[in-house]
């Protein structure tokens, strides 16, 4: 690819201001912004970013968003908004309807098929329908996915896997802090939280079909993990439980304090059990911090032999924003649809200009007789064709 990549970022909260940093540090472009914050509409994106440059690019109110895409050249979309996929459905089906790429950091887009796939195929049909790809990544592509992943492929025998990470809500917006519960009653939370994960399978799987699932985010995890390591699943449950604060503790995007004996988020458990016999049991724990809390990832795979990774105090807001960016040129490549990144490369450093590692038709053509998996089933050739007519498009 030739040109710079030009990029649009719907939703321009916290998480933006590194992400339109880091598109414009790896050479290509933010060329449009979009919001729904009346506050933050008609700013430069530059006052986002916090550098003091003039970009010239104003945040537009997103009822602007279609047409803006209908009218102008854009290669890919960053959505940055909320967690589920129900919130950026409209943002997804209209940068599939209007044929644009888009990738998001909202956690349940990063392997929805397990947890509403109902709206999933629907995103998915009409991507493949007007030519684009869409997908979701984020800090869980690598560390709680892809670092897994390669350290399975160091392993005999696996058992079981482990994960434990948490991270601090305030990090993430209001939005988020919400849907943990920070700041309810240990009863509201039992009632608005917990009591959703107190349903038979059968309910489960109901619910599920319906598309009005509420997954943690450890479900899709599990999900991505068990397609990626070829694990067929037999069965899965998620638990919620409270974090209780030992002492006030103020949040400023809640803009209160969340008093002693309050929620200040949760821990959320997902235990998956597979046909192959290994099992995974995940847990992520997303709370308002105290002074003495920092963010943790602890995994241990258990077998022959047994392999523990702990990251303490990862910079986990910009972890996910480098990870969505690097992420790009994979995306541009993609077959049409929604496209999961199991089956993208895992993600590398990027050390030239985004657009260098989008390969040309000519460079795709030079590979699409290969296939490295050696699988009598595998779709290589077909993505390849796929990639070809994607970049002969741009």
């Amino acid at each position: 690819m030739k040109e710079k990549i030009k990029v649009v970022q719907y939703g321009t909260g916290k998480m933006s201001k590194y992400t339109m940093r880091y598109v414009f540090e790896k050479g290509a472009k933010v060329v449009g912004a979009f919001d729904i914050d009346t506050n933050i509409i008609g700013k430069d994106i530059g006052e986002i970013i916090g550098d003091n440059k003039n970009y010239k690019v104003k945040v537009q109110d997103a009822k602007n968003f279609e047409q803006f895409l209908l009218k102008n050249e854009v290669d890919i979309v960053i959505v940055e908004t909320m967690s589920l996929l129900t919130d950026i459905e409209g943002a997804f089906l209209t940068c599939a309807k209007c044929g644009v790429n888009a990738i998001s950091t909202c956690e349940e887009a990063f392997y929805p098929q397990n947890s509403n796939p109902k709206l999933f195929k629907k995103i998915d049909e009409l991507a493949k329908q007007n030519g684009c790809t869409i997908c979701g990544s984020g800090y869980q592509d690598v560390f709680w996915g892809n670092l897994i992943s390669v350290l399975a492929g160091a392993t005999h025998k696996i058992t079981k896997i482990r994960g434990k990470s948490s991270y601090n809500v305030e990090d993430y917006g209001i939005a988020l802090a919400r849907v943990h519960g920070a700041g309810l009653t240990p009863e509201e939370f039992d009632k608005e939280v917990a009591s959703a994960d107190r349903m038979s399978d059968a309910e489960r799987k109901k619910i599920i079909n319906s598309g009005k699932f509420a997954p943690s985010y450890m479900w899709n995890v599990n999900g991505w993990l068990c397609s990626k390591l070829g694990l067929t699943i037999k069965s899965q449950t998620q638990k919620c439980v409270p974090q209780i604060a030992k002492k006030a503790i103020k949040s400023t995007t809640l803009g209160m304090t969340i008093p002693k004996g309050a929620c200040t988020g949760m821990s959320a458990v997902v235990t998956t059990e597979t046909k192959e016999g290994i099992i995974l049991e995940t847990e992520c724990i997303g709370k308002v911090y105290d002074n003495t809390e920092f963010d943790c990832n602890d995994w241990t795979i258990e077998g022959e032999p047994n392999t523990r990774v702990v990251i303490e105090r990862p910079a986990t807001v910009e972890l996910t924003c480098a990870t969505v960016v690097n992420r790009i040129p994979e995306v541009l490549m993609s077959p049409y649809g929604y496209f999961t990144t199991e089956f993208m490369p895992e993600n590398y450093y990027k050390n030239l200009s985004l657009e260098k590692y989008v390969l040309t038709e000519e460079e795709i053509c030079q590979y699409e007789d290969d296939c490295c998996c050696h699988d009598e089933h595998c779709n290589c050739k077909e993505d390849k064709k796929e990639n070809k007519k994607k970049t002969s498009k741009k």
